[in-house]
This record gives C-alpha cells, sequence and structure tokens, in this order.
C-alpha cells in the first residue's frame, strides 16, 4: 500500500479536495491532506492566488517542506493545480519519493522555470483537461508531454480528457466533472497498484 501526500488547489482543502482524497484511498492507500491555508477557503482561484501572495511562497513551501519532513521519504507525491506544483517539486527534489499524482497542472522539467531534472525511478501520471484555460491553453500539457516522454511508457503517462473546467476533480465545486474524475482517480489508483 502506498503513503501518499495530497496537497490542496487555490481555494484551499474543500470538502472536493478531501473527497478525492478519500477515493484515491479507497484501495487501502493513506492518503494525508495538510491544510496549508490555515482553514481559509477562498471564493475563488483569484481570491487564493491573492491569499498566496499574503503569506508568501517561501513560507508555504516551508510548510509543505515541514509535513513532507514528519512523513516516511517513500512517498506518493499528488495535488491539485496549485497543488500538483508543490507535489511536483517535492517529487522532484525530496529522495525517495515513489511517484507524482499531478492534477490539472504540471512544471517543466527543462528550461528556465524547470526545478531540476526528474528522478530517475519516479513514476509520474498527470490529468488535465484539453481545454482548461490553465492547463490546457497555458502550456500546463506541453510541459506534461515533455515530462512524460522523459520518464518513459513504463512510469510516465498523461491522460487529457476533454472539456475546458478547471478544478474538474473537486466536487464541492461548480467546475466539477464526475465522469473525468471517476476515469482519473481510477487511472490513479491503477498507478498506485502497480508501485508493488
Amino acid at each position: 500500500m502506498a503513503e501518499i501526500l495530497l496537497f490542496h488547489h487555490l481555494q484551499g482543502r474543500t470538502d472536493g479536495v478531501r473527497a478525492l482524497a478519500d477515493a484515491l484511498g479507497a484501495g487501502g492507500h493513506t492518503v494525508h491532506v495538510p491544510d496549508l491555508f490555515d482553514g481559509e477557503l477562498p471564493a475563488s482561484v483569484e481570491e487564493g492566488s491573492a491569499l498566496t501572495k499574503r503569506i508568501g511562497g517561501d513560507a508555504l513551501d516551508e510548510r509543505a517542506d515541514r509535513i513532507a519532513a514528519d512523513l516516511p521519504p517513500d512517498l506518493v507525491y499528488a495535488g491539485v493545480s496549485w497543488g500538483a506544483a508543490i507535489a511536483q517539486r517535492l517529487a522532484q527534489t525530496r529522495p525517495g519519493a515513489r511517484a507524482a499524482l499531478l492534477y490539472e497542472a504540471c512544471l517543466p522539467v527543462t528550461g528556465e522555470w524547470a526545478i531540476g531534472p526528474w528522478p530517475d525511478g519516479v513514476a509520474v501520471q498527470v490529468h488535465g483537461m484539453e481545454r482548461d484555460p490553465f492547463f490546457g491553453l497555458e502550456g500546463d500539457v506541453d510541459a506534461a508531454r515533455e515530462l512524460v516522454s522523459i520518464v518513459g511508457p513504463d512510469r510516465g503517462e498523461l491522460f487529457v480528457y476533454p472539456g475546458d473546467r478547471h478544478l474538474f476533480t473537486d466536487r464541492s465545486l461548480p467546475s466539477y466533472d464526475a465522469e473525468a474524475t471517476a476515469l482519473a482517480v481510477s487511472r490513479s489508483r491503477d498507478l498506485l497498484g502497480r508501485l508493488g
């Protein structure tokens, strides 16, 4: 069974994020869902972005790092949108990661915005909608294509879903897509099962 550290999106640790965690853990996996916003639930992505600026990027990274440091190193890092960037950073920089599940966002692994190289042996799945204004239309899908090509077909997978919604995996938001989320969770659980 895997131990998963799931980071929420810019609207906080919503009931929908908790539901995603429950769905991922349904196969017996342990899922940790920290609240980096101390209970705040911004009403929009824009308000969430403003909150991160008030708290500060370094402070938020320190919170995430402290949480990860209290857990075993052999984690699966997961995140939704803004949280996917945190998960990806930890998967790439904290030794021992088993895999990354990146929902609705992906950072580049080459070029000036890259964190660094992808670590050998770490599996990755990226999920996003083809016309999501952030994922599909702002370059994240291109970063995801490059990432899975580097990781290779045995350990890297990109799943692009029809639609234009951002935060489609959060059932507590109007952007929720039940069918796409069910498929994303099923595919994620398949990967978790393959980790051994």
